[in-house]
């Protein structure tokens, strides 16, 4: 196919030798099939924070480093470089966590360049050697529902030692590799101990795991490992390979009307998007 604009730098500079076809396109970033050499892998072309349809990113962006403190200022100021610092920012992100999350033995795409606001990265195959499918496209029996997510919950949890939550993690950003799930789409990935919607983010993605595969296994509905993995966690004692239960008693105390307020708002976004994703196929 011929080339799209964003990669034509790529194809110049030798990155890539061609582009075979575009696999997905989603709600930020447009991802296409490449050649390099004798592989095969994949180019995800960020879009430009203007087309994206990604919502609250200030939530995720709450407290990133950044490379200066010129750049943080401009940055909160909203001024032209400050706007582009932030989108390089958001780009990055992904790189990064991808870096730290394959280092911690995490089943993500390995990345292999960043240039030009495109992400070169392994193409995740299925046992026939095409695209893995996205976990919303494959129907499961209950028990490999109950396989998946025993091994995705181990995957958040590997996750978050390494100091990392997902924050939009579910069906439509989890691919069926051959030999299991793979998680993707990470440039919204939050620093758990340094972001303050962290504990939600976590809730949330455990949440949206529990609610997929329970409509195979719906024993898994009644499960609460969001809330015991973060209990675990802010006690301290949460490691890989820690025992989990699936089961949480939670202590009584105080009813944070706010935060429950803002649950409620962000259950209510959760599933406009959601919905948008299915509309959109995004």
């Amino acid at each position: 196919m011929k080339a799209p604009q964003r990669l034509r730098s790529l194809l110049e500079e030798g990155f890539i030798d061609a582009v075979v076809r575009q696999l997905m396109s989603g709600k930020e970033a447009m991802v296409y099939v490449v050649r390099c050499g004798d592989e095969t892998r994949c180019a995800k072309v960020y879009k430009e924070a203007t087309q994206r349809s990604f919502r609250q990113a200030v939530d995720y962006t709450e407290n990133r480093k950044v490379k200066n403190t010129r750049q943080a200022r401009a940055m909160a100021k909203g001024t032209r470089f400050g706007r582009e610092a932030q989108e390089a920012a958001w780009q990055s992100a992904e790189v990064d966590a991808l870096h730290r999350l394959a280092a911690a033995g995490v089943r993500v795409p390995k990345p292999f360049n960043f240039h030009d606001g495109v992400l070169l990265m392994e193409l995740v195959v299925d046992a026939d050697g095409a695209a893995a499918p996205r976990l919303n496209d494959v129907t499961l029996t209950a028990e490999a529902a109950r396989a998946h997510h025993a091994t995705l919950i181990g995957e958040v949890v590997r996750m978050l030692c390494a100091g990392v939550i997902h924050g939009d993690l579910s069906e439509f950003n989890i691919l069926l590799a051959a030999d299991g799930p793979v998680i993707i789409d990470l440039p919204q990935a939050v620093d758990a101990a340094g972001n303050n919607h962290a504990q939600r983010m976590l809730l949330r993605d455990v949440g949206n795991l529990r609610d997929f595969f329970g409509r195979f296994d719906p024993a898994l509905l009644t499960t609460q490992f969001g809330a015991e993995i973060w209990s675990l966690y802010t006690r301290g004692v949460l490691q890989p390979t820690t025992p989990l239960t699936g089961r949480f008693d939670a202590q009584q105390g105080p009813v944070d009307v706010d935060g429950v307020l803002r649950v409620v708002g962000d259950a209510r976004d959760e599933e406009e998007a959601r919905l948008l994703r299915m509309r959109t196929g995004g």
